[in-house]
């Protein structure tokens, strides 16, 4: 029997959402054993904007996929249309982090932490963008896809210019025949 790495085993998400969706062979049929873990920012209203639990979560969430041997892909993504990330939530930096420069100190820890999570996890990463993605959010968001993709990535209308090397062009263009996406987006 093989010990269990997680931090935190059965841990429920509030912030977000954690789901492992199998992967499917070319025929459309689930592949036993291999799964890809969908981590979803869950905050619509406020333009999935993260709050401190949603950090906490979403360093939990990758760390949690990373150790999970089924998981072969983390797809990263946001619920809704308008927005994959606006950032920080404004009204918790508003009410609590203004005016406290030690805990908004702290705060920068945590949002490192989980930029750390992202980029060390060790499954295959995708990055979905919705129509906005501004200011902590589109850092995250550009920095996950600079590490994974070349060029311009274009979703839900809008693109970010990404410049990587050259050669990953023609990588990233194989990996796309062999593994079609969705249609939710194109990195090409």
């Amino acid at each position: 029997m093989l010990n269990s790495h997680t931090l935190v085993d059965g841990l429920k998400f509030t912030e977000i959402q954690y789901e492992l969706r199998p992967v499917l062979d070319p025929a459309g049929n689930p592949v036993e054993g291999l799964h890809n873990a969908w981590i979803t920012l869950d905050n619509p209203k406020q333009f999935n904007s993260y709050t401190t639990d949603a950090v906490k979560e979403v360093i939990l969430a990758f760390r949690q996929a990373s150790m999970d041997r089924s998981v072969v892909a983390c797809v990263f993504t946001a619920v809704g249309d308008k927005a994959f990330c606006t950032g920080g939530n404004t009204k918790e930096y508003a009410e609590y982090y203004a005016g406290n420069p030690q805990e908004y100190k702290q705060y920068m820890r945590l949002f490192n932490d989980m930029i750390d999570s992202i980029l060390r996890c060790a499954g295959h990463q995708s990055c979905q963008r919705h129509a906005h993605s501004r200011r902590s959010g589109d850092r995250y968001g550009l920095r996950f896809h600079r590490r994974r993709r070349h060029g311009s990535v274009r979703a839900g209308g809008t693109q970010a210019r990404v410049g990587t090397r050259r050669w990953l062009h023609g990588l990233l263009a194989a990996l796309c025949r062999i593994f079609p996406c969705d249609g939710e987006w194109n990195p090409l």
